[in-house]
């Protein structure tokens, strides 16, 4: 769907616009992103595009730079036959969308732009070396962490980010926060411990994970977490999330609950404390010296090619390969194509492929975890999910009957999915639930395009909210009443529910149809309690740290939910400080 409109003209002036040429002007599109509608202003003189501005949009932050990417290809061509920028799939398509609405506005179709030649000799590409104290590779969570920390350790620091926009798949998730002992806890009388943190690591991992690495989050999530606050300015929420695999409610929430806050803080401390990040610009390898050092990293930017060389080490925090099919299947042969993943589409396992070329050790490369409530159509995480973790909703199959504990392990939960009718699930809220959850407050746009997608019904009564999926009506209800007995005498006795806050009976009611898809790759570069690289023979390979997904042996065969976000602020500040000593 699009919206066009001339700004500032009648419609006799729009019609003297059609012709074999465009009428001069100004003219103003709407198309729909994922967060909605994104109004532009497009400038056409001569037959040519020379200015497109955004009046309004309402996508993620960071994203806006893929629209200032667009814009840029669209003038340097005339030519809206531009390919989408990665990782921002449906942010490009809105504007596409807009820029084309604004054409039709002035009574024109995208060939009657003027045609420009914009050929180039690649021989032209600029030869660029620079020397840093530390090149940090990837501007997601973990790197910008790192970052922060070295440069107020006071290295010379720069982060080389591939994609358009910094961020990575911390930018596009909940970044919920496992601090075992945290402020909130302490509020509400939960007792817990940094060792009972541990053993839920290692259980929920399935004792796969090397137990140094476990206790060093463990032991420092809690600090890391403060650190965000007290020096990034990262706000949190004044509650907690209860995640499977946790045997206690644990988990800090980002303000609106989603990793826009995270990044944000961390991009505007960077920019504060002068850290250049230069973005589009990929690391292609490691430069090593002729005992094995890391003393700097190949790369290639858009317009010019790098080699930097570090005085003293190279970060990688370039995350997993969740995103890379064929990586997967190289690994795990059964998480293949036919699945579908959150991850940003810069999770293609580079770092990873990398410091294997010079030796470095790789762990659990084959443990790939699902997230068990996505996007059917595109894979995406869905926020809607946060009702779940609040402990609000009930999971049904199509046939209205629970199949899994609503907070069970990740694995657990996509495995029970997968194999119910259709491989996928839904997810029944009411509306104190709903109200409870701030899905509206902090999820509208996402709700907004579940509507317009049929993935999402809100209906007076649980029967008129199950015939919009063709789910048995009649067999839900009942497993609601029974559902709300449990919640009535404080146990499940079916799936034993670890956290029953609510009953499910005011209206209207929501349902959401979900299936699992690729959320986190736990294998990776192994390294030691200090964030240092391991060769295949246990050794340091001097000059050279990780974190991140990058990493593997932290989380074992599974992830616990929330501790990601634990893992890359630990050990990106432990390879910060490390890194510029």
């Amino acid at each position: 769907m699009m919206v066009a409109t001339l700004a500032g003209c009648s419609k006799s002036e729009q019609a003297d616009a059609k012709g074999s040429s465009i009428k001069d002007g100004v003219y103003e599109g709407i198309g729909y992103g994922k967060g909605g509608e994104i109004k532009i202003e497009t400038t056409i003189v001569d037959d040519t595009i020379t200015d497109i501005k955004v009046l309004s949009n309402n996508e993620t932050p960071g994203f806006n730079s893929a629209m200032d990417t667009l814009t840029e290809s669209i003038i340097l061509k005339n030519s809206v036959d531009v390919d989408g920028v990665s990782g921002c799939t449906l942010t490009s398509k809105g504007f596409l969308e807009a820029v084309n609405a604004a054409l039709a506005a002035a009574g024109a179709t995208p060939d009657m732009l003027k045609k420009i030649d914009v050929s180039s000799d690649a021989s032209d590409e600029k030869q660029i070396e620079e020397t840093h104290d530390i090149v940090i590779i990837g501007a997601g969570g973990a790197g910008l962490t790192a970052a922060i920390e070295a440069k107020n350790a006071g290295a010379d620091v720069i982060v080389l980010e591939k994609m358009p926009l910094a961020g990575g798949n911390t930018l596009i998730s909940g970044a919920e926060y496992a601090a075992a002992n945290n402020w909130l806890q302490k509020k509400e009388g939960i007792e817990d411990s940094v060792e009972q943190h541990v053993q839920d690591t290692l259980k929920g991992g399935d004792y796969k994970a090397k137990e140094e690495l476990v206790r060093t989050m463990a032991e420092n999530a809690l600090a890391g977490a403060e650190w965000l606050r007290d020096e990034v300015g990262v706000v949190w929420e004044e509650e907690l999330m209860f995640f499977g695999g946790h045997s206690v409610k644990r988990s800090l929430i980002p303000s609106g609950a989603s990793g826009k806050e995270i990044i944000t803080k961390q991009l505007a401390k960077a920019k504060e404390l002068n850290i250049p990040i230069l973005l589009n610009t990929k690391a292609v390898s490691l430069i090593t010296d002729n005992g094995g050092k890391v003393i700097g990293v190949e790369a290639e930017g858009k317009d010019a090619n790098y080699t930097f060389t570090t005085n003293k080490a190279v970060i990688i925090a370039s995350g997993g390969f969740g995103s890379n099919i064929e990586m997967r299947v190289k690994y795990n042969p059964e998480i293949d194509k036919t699945i579908l993943s959150t991850n940003s589409v810069g999770s293609t396992g580079d770092g990873i492929v990398m410091a294997e070329e010079i030796g470095a050790s790789l762990l659990g490369m084959e443990y790939i975890q699902t997230y068990p409530i996505c996007d059917p159509l595109t894979g995406t995480l869905l926020y809607y999910d946060d009702a779940r973790l609040y402990g609000h909703t009930i999971i049904v199959n199509k046939e209205g009957k629970r199949f899994v504990e609503e907070l069970g392990r990740r694995d657990v939960m996509s495995m029970a999915i997968k194999a119910q009718t259709g491989h996928v699930c839904y997810e029944l809220l009411d509306q104190k639930g709903f109200e409870a959850s701030k899905l509206q407050e902090n999820h509208g746009p996402e709700l907004e395009y579940l509507y317009k997608n049929n993935l999402l019904v809100k209906a007076d009564t649980i029967k008129e909210a199950a015939d919009f999926f063709g789910i048995d009506a009649e067999e839900l209800q009942s497993t609601v009443d029974r559902y709300n007995g449990y919640v009535a005498d404080g146990k499940d006795p079916e799936f034993n529910k670890r956290s029953l806050p609510s009953t499910v009976e005011v209206g209207p009611f929501y349902i959401c149809k979900a299936a699992p898809a690729v959320h986190h790759t736990m294998g990776g570069i192994e390294i030691n309690s200090k964030a240092q690289v391991l060769n295949t023979e246990g050794n340091v390979i001097e000059g050279l740290y990780a974190a991140g997904e990058v990493t593997g042996g932290i989380q074992g065969t599974n992830r616990l939910g929330s501790n990601a976000l634990a893992d890359i602020t630990v050990f990106g500040r432990i390879a910060g400080q490390n890194a510029a000593k």
